[in-house]
């Protein structure tokens, strides 16, 4: 009774770490496909930008050429409706740079996303076959690595608020305020990923027995 009792333990402390392994999986495919999502609303908007940006450029050289040949007594003459007209093509080519500029930002910050999906895998799968942790701590670190996880999850969904604004009222400030915001978050949720694996990596290293499995501790988990 008792061995049944035991196995029974057993089977649940290893289950857990699992159950957390496949929540992690599952929440990292989300991450994967919203990563992959702003990546290409990015690359799309971009591409349409700059095509508005060679557009409105090659229609302000039409217009300055033909300012230029003008004498100046017809310079003179101009309508209302001319100045203007010139005045708005210089308008809209600095409005279109600067979305440009946004969605550059957005993906610079999908980009650092991607790292730190990459820097987790790596890290959660040294931890789960490192036999130098009980199964509940590696349920912790699940449990640690979830959070991380989900921080991730609405910081993809903010920069899909700001690539979806573009469609809908919103001011240039609160558009910078959102990619400032996101792009403070991921940087700290990487260091912190990164400070967490190197507690686990260190952890990992005192528990090792002296000489090549230290070294081998060492060279898994890239410590110096």
């Amino acid at each position: 009774m008792r061995r049944i009792l035991f196995i029974s333990m057993l089977m649940i402390c290893v289950g857990f770490p699992a159950q957390k392994a496949n929540a992690q999986i599952v929440i990292l495919d989300i991450i994967k496909a919203g990563i992959k999502k702003v990546i290409k609303a990015v690359d799309l908007q971009v591409q349409r930008q700059q095509n508005k940006v060679i557009w409105l450029q090659n229609a302000q050289k039409v217009l300055e050429n033909a300012l230029s040949k003008l004498k100046l007594t017809e310079i003179s003459e101009w309508t209302e409706k001319q100045r203007n007209q010139y005045k708005i093509y210089f308008q809209e080519l600095h409005k279109v740079k600067s979305l440009i500029t946004y969605y550059k930002r957005i993906k610079d910050i999908s980009a650092k996303e991607a790292r730190l999906v990459h820097e987790y895998q790596r890290a959660w799968r040294m931890v789960r076959g490192d036999k130098r942790f009980t199964p509940r701590e590696i349920e912790y670190m699940g449990k640690v690595y979830l959070g991380m996880l989900d921080e991730t999850v609405k910081n993809i969904e903010q920069l899909m608020v700001v690539v979806n604004s573009f469609r809908t009222q919103m001011t240039d400030a609160k558009r910078l305020e959102i990619i400032h915001a996101v792009s403070e978050r991921v940087d700290q949720n990487y260091n912190d990923l990164l400070d967490f694996n190197r507690e686990n990596a260190l952890l990992s290293l005192q528990r090792a027995r002296a000489g090549a499995e230290q070294e081998e501790v060492k060279q898994l988990y890239g410590l110096k």
